[in-house]
């Protein structure tokens, strides 16, 4: 059973998918060293979690303080859970989760964001298909986020993927960090000065 690690809703309960379903959501152990190295981000912040699964890391920022989260996911029964947790959490005001395809376009995510852009951006695309293919869709989206100019100046994107999918650089984005839990790397980038 999942849970918020720390926060206003620390020991909460967070509701999942069957696993039959694909849906991997981050362990607690990467979610709890992600939040670590973002803690100055989060207070505050207005959140877009792409690829949002159930909503595991958005619900976590917004019990650590974040001011707003949109979800964006296109699987109808993530977006049910997403629903499901954000009712249960009390977290109605502060939450829009919306279903939609990530690779389809991020820029019309701007009016979401009041057209001030997102402070924090956490994107965990899936790594495999339902026939156990590898999937490699980290960095068509952080070209999407670059290009959609939806990052505040001062912003962080967090890229959650396979070690086999290798990151190269992004037009103007700054690659500014790297860690490896097991098999799953994570990387974080801001804006070119």
């Amino acid at each position: 059973m999942m849970r918020i690690i720390a926060g206003t809703h620390r020991g909460r309960k967070i509701f999942s998918v069957p696993k039959d379903k694909f849906v991997k959501p981050i362990s607690a152990r990467i979610r709890q060293s992600l939040f670590d190295i973002v803690r100055p981000y989060v207070t505050g912040a207005v959140m877009l979690d792409l690829y949002a699964g159930v909503g595991t890391v958005g619900l976590e920022a917004l019990s650590r303080g974040a001011s707003k989260v949109v979800f964006v996911e296109k699987e109808g029964i993530c977006v049910r859970t997403i629903e499901k947790n954000i009712e249960s959490l009390g977290f109605a005001e502060k939450a829009k989760v919306l279903k939609a395809d990530v690779l389809s376009g991020l820029k019309w995510l701007e009016h979401f964001a009041d057209y001030k852009g997102y402070d924090l951006i956490f994107m965990g695309p899936p790594y495999r298909t339902s026939e156990n293919l590898p999937l490699f869709y980290s960095m068509e989206t952080l070209t999407l986020v670059a290009e959609g100019g939806i990052l505040t100046p001062t912003g962080m994107v967090v890229v959650q993927h396979h070690k086999k999918e290798l990151l190269t650089e992004v037009p103007g984005l700054d690659h500014v960090r790297h860690e490896r839990y097991g098999d799953t790397d994570v990387d974080f980038y801001r804006l070119k000065k």
